[in-house]
This record gives structure tokens, sequence and C-alpha cells, in this order.
């Protein structure tokens, strides 16, 4: 019991440093190409811009800056006139120039929040700062198997050595720091996945990208009696606590798992009289668990001072030019007011701008209600069991217009459309009127739909008789003769009413 009391009284207290890679066609500081596929070379894509040459003076992409700005603006953030770029420096393997350009205390965004929804309550997560900068290069992990295997990619406390591919040193990013509002692991997932759906709404943003959104978390164990009541820490009680920083988190659930378990950890730590040390530490994905990489860092060790390269960037005009689309929580509001939707197939509709933008294409030309339900229940439905998204039918999307066309001006049945056109659509890649052609998925006439239930009620007195003495499984039964003599091609509304006609 005293044990069980002491972790009751210790809370977890967490910060995020969320890396955003901003999709533009080149680097920020010079014209190499972010678009590289999965298997090239490494170090193909490069210049003595991004190798951090002796001599090489960088350009600051303008298409980075305005994707910035969009950013600092979903984030109701403060976007001065004038930022500047410092430089970084510190030395690690992927960072050729022993420094990184990014900013310091003259952000491009600053002061802004973002709300979310966690366990069915709103919670609002304040932003501290948002500023661009480049990425480093990507290392990779190499651990050397048997004679007779090859050397395969393993984690950073298990490698034997480390090779370095600069491709991605110089890819935009956007740095998003939030302040430590986080008291629960389950929380940071929740708003890592609403952040990623804003990003996607300003189309800045590739969330299918390898590494475009990397999280760096703060965590630190503070006892519950310095927890306020609306979930404030005193700034003294945080300086008190060591914190560690865990690293490498590439997921929403990666997050919650990385930070699950640190707080454990720190929690056994405690609990065993043990300090807990301030230290950077790195998440292993394969085996759900943290290992200590080094001393965490200070921010005197960086030594900041402002890049000599390049001069003050004004913003002002951007500031005031550059306009956002709608975001997800007004298309959301909208969606419900325009269209009539309840809150759950609205948030399934807006969770991601494709889908909203798809939806929006069907509820124009036919009745919203009957495509919402073939688009947030039926189609996402079953490209979540098959655990794809809606990225994977982004060429196809025609093919599922079509067949809610042919749902709307009943030609199909909305039970054949579901369970037979469009997993076939999604397994074998066909088109839908060639799954109705082949399986004889035309709806029924209305002469044989009638003529089916004639049949029905003449060929099941027992059930006539049992329908007659009140019981509701009756009518289930006789529609499902019905269903069965028509093969399935009737709608299943018009046969319940017409048994009921014949019945009375």
């Amino acid at each position: 019991m005293a044990r069980a009391a002491e972790r009751a009284a210790l809370q977890p207290v967490i910060g995020l440093e969320v890396h955003v890679q901003l999709d533009t066609e080149t680097k920020v500081f010079c014209g190499c190409s972010t678009d590289g596929d999965a298997d090239e070379e490494p170090n193909t894509r490069v210049c003595p811009v991004c190798l951090g040459l002796p001599g090489a003076l960088p350009v600051v992409n303008e298409a980075a800056v305005e994707a910035a700005v969009k950013v600092g603006k979903a984030l109701d953030a403060d976007i001065p006139a004038e930022t500047q770029f410092h430089r970084k420096n510190y030395y690690y393997p992927d960072l050729p120039k022993n420094f990184q350009i990014t900013q310091y205390d003259a952000p491009l965004c600053a002061d802004g929040k973002l709300g979310f929804s966690h366990e069915g309550d709103r919670r609002s997560v304040r932003i501290r700062r948002a500023h661009l900068e480049e990425d480093p290069g990507s290392l990779q992990h190499v651990r050397e198997g048997p004679a007779d295997l090859d050397a395969r990619t393993t984690s950073v406390d298990r490698a034997d050595y480390t090779l370095v591919d600069y491709n991605r040193a110089g890819t935009p990013l956007m740095e998003i720091v939030t302040e430590p509002d986080f008291r629960e692991p389950a929380a940071v997932r929740g708003f890592l996945e609403k952040l990623e759906e804003v990003l996607a709404y300003l189309g800045i943003f590739d969330p299918e990208g390898d590494g475009s959104l990397r999280v760096d978390a703060n965590l630190s164990m503070v006892s519950a009696d310095d927890v306020r009541e609306d979930g404030a820490v005193p700034v003294d009680v945080l300086e008190e606590a060591n914190r560690t920083e865990v690293k490498n988190i590439s997921s929403h659930r990666g997050a919650e798992t990385a930070l699950s378990y640190e707080s454990s950890r720190q929690r056994d730590q405690i609990e065993a009289g043990r300090e807990v040390a301030q230290e950077t530490r790195h998440y292993n994905e394969t085996h759900g668990n943290t290992v200590s990489m080094r001393a965490k860092e200070e921010e005197k060790d960086y030594r900041y001072f402002p890049e000599s390269d390049l001069p003050s960037l004004q913003v002002a005009d951007w500031r005031d030019r550059i306009e956002i689309p709608e975001l997800p929580d007004a298309r959301r509001e909208r969606f419900r007011e325009e269209y009539g939707l309840g809150e759950e197939a609205a948030a399934k509709l807006t969770s991601r701008k494709t889908v909203a933008d798809f939806y929006e294409a069907v509820a124009a030309e036919f009745d919203p209600e009957l495509a919402a339900t073939l688009v947030a229940d039926s189609l996402l439905g079953e490209l979540n069991y098959r655990d794809r998204g809606i990225d994977s039918v982004t060429d196809r999307l025609d093919e599922f217009e079509r067949l809610i066309e042919l749902v709307a001006t009943d030609q199909v049945t909305a039970k054949n459309a579901e369970e037979t056109v469009l997993r076939a659509m999604l397994d074998e890649g066909e088109a839908p009127d060639t799954v109705v052609d082949r399986e004889g998925l035309g709806k029924a006439a209305d002469d044989e739909v009638a003529a089916a239930v004639r049949a029905a009620v003449d060929e099941n007195p027992d059930a006539v008789d049992d329908y007659h003495a009140g019981e509701d499984g009756a009518l289930n039964f006789l529609v499902g003769q019905v269903m069965a003599a028509t093969g399935g091609s009737a709608d299943p509304g018009t046969v319940n009413e017409l048994l009921r006609e014949e019945l009375a």
C-alpha cells in the first residue's frame, strides 16, 4: 500500500520539441532537391553548401519561409516583423559544418497554442516558439552479422559502426517547442495527431515522408502536491527537477510508448532512493525502451551567435500577405452545420484534407448523409481494416465516386456496395461497374422483389403466424428469405415495407 501511495504521489511533466520537415522542392539554404527515393545512393543529393565546405554561402529558400509563416498563423502565434538566423555550435557526425543554422532569441513564431481533444476533453497546449532551421544528415547504425549474413541496421547501443548520409542535410525544418503542458503520455499522442492534421491541411507537410515528423521529449517527475488544480507546475519546481530528453521518436505511438517507459523508469529510480540523472536518452523503437546516450547539454553549451552569412529576415510583408486555408476544426464545424452531420462523422471526414475534399465533391452531387455514410463508415472503415490510408487510393477517387453514384441512383444496394463491390475494389483493384456486372449485383426490379415477397409469405406460414403473434424476429426471417431469393439485390428497406403491407 505504501508503494502504491508513493506511485500516486508522483506526476510526469512533459514538454515537446517537434521537428517537422517542410515540403519544399529544394533545401532551405541551397538548390539541392529534397525529393529522394527510398533506395537512392547515399551522399548524392548534396552540394558544397549543404556539405558545409569552406567558402560556400547559404541563401534562404523563400518557400520555406512562407511555409513557416503559415505554421505560425495556424498556431495563432506572434510573428515578428524581423527575425534572424543563428549558429548552434555542436559536434555530431551528421552535422558537417559542426554548427547548425537555426534561430535562437528571434524565432519566426512565438507564444502560440494548439487545441486538441483527449479522452473527450478539450485541451490546449501552449507553443513557446516555432523556428526555421536546417535538418542534419542521417545516421545508419550497422551491426555485423555472422560470416554467412550481411551486415544489418540496428540500434545505436548495439552497433559495430555507423554510416553517415548527407542527402537529408539541409532539408528545411520547422522546430515547434511546447511548454511543459502534458501530464500523461497518451495526451502527447493526441497532440501529435492533431498537429500533423493541421500541418497537412496547410499543404506544407507530407505525413507519408520518411522522417517527416520527429520528436524530442523532455520529461521530469514531480510531486503531485506541486501540481496545481489547473495542471500548472511552479517554475521553481521544474527548475529543481532533473529531466531527461528522449530522442529518436518518429511516430505518435512511439511517443506514447517512449514516454510511458521513461516515466515508469524515473518513478522506479525515485522510489528506490536514487537520483534521476539529467541526460539525453535514445528511444529504441524495437524494444520500446530508452537507453542513455550522453549528459544533457545546456543552452550555454551551444554557444549561439548570429549567422554572419545571412542578413536579418524581414517577414512583415509575408506575415500580412500570406493566407492559410480553412483548418480542421473550422471545417468540422462547418460540415456539421452545412451538411447536418453528427460530431463523429464530421470528425472522421475532416481528419485528413484529402478525405474532406473528396466528401465535399461527392456531397455536392448526391445526398450528403448517404455520402457521409459511404465515405466515413464504409470506405474509411474498410481502409482502416486493411491498415491503409486514404492516400493509398487517391488516384482512384473517381471510381469510389462512381460507387456512390450507383447507390444513390438505386442501381446497387448499399449492402452489396459495401460488402461486395467496395471490398473487391480495394482487394482486387477492380472498377465498381466491373464487379457489379461480374457478380450480377444490379438492383432487382420492382416486380421481382414483389414476387419474392409474396413467395416468402406463402412458403413460410409458421413465420407469418409468429409475426401476427408479435414476435419481431419473424419479420427479420422473412426479409432474409426475400434477400436470398433476389441474390441480395433488393433494397432491405423496400423489402421490409412490402412485407408489412403483404402481411397486413
